[in-house]
């Protein structure tokens, strides 16, 4: 009896994958059903008159892609480039294909809903905003990006 009582917990229980980044010494995660491409950093195109955190544009497949500095639409320190950063290509819901700068894609993670905690908001710091949730994984805390806030202009 207990034995179909786990296993039926283990097949109601949901599970997502997520792209671990780093952002300096913070862990985040990506939801991996937005994730287009990931690509090594190459020469962006600078656009006048954009928000602080557009870098400007690049071309993906002939298709010109806007890429944002996902530290500066945190209100983090810019960072300098390595052999490590990448631009994640991103598809999401109601906005059109963006690419993000991140410091470093780490590995791919398969998260349950119980290892999953929502976040609540006091309102008080914006950085929260992005934040939807956050994943325990192999004793280490991945805080889940939500990226219809990251992808919204301020």
């Amino acid at each position: 009896m207990d034995q179909f009582k786990l296993a039926q917990l283990s097949e109601t229980s949901e599970t997502a994958q997520y792209i671990v980044i780093k952002l300096g010494d913070e862990q985040y995660g990506i939801d991996i059903k937005y994730i287009d491409n990931i690509m090594r950093m190459q020469h962006i195109t600078r656009v006048p008159k954009v928000a602080y955190y557009l870098k400007g544009v690049i071309n993906v497949r002939g298709e010109v892609i806007p890429v944002m500095d996902l530290r500066l639409k945190m209100d983090l320190p810019e960072n300098e480039i390595t052999k490590a950063t990448r631009i994640i290509i991103l598809k999401l819901e109601q906005h059109e294909t963006i690419g993000i700068i991140v410091d470093e894609v780490k590995e791919v993670v398969t998260l349950t809903s119980e290892e999953i905690e929502r976040v609540t908001y006091d309102g008080q710091e914006e950085r929260n905003n992005f934040i939807i949730g956050i994943g325990k994984h192999n004793k280490e805390l991945i805080s889940l990006l939500d990226l219809n806030m990251v992808a919204m202009e301020k």
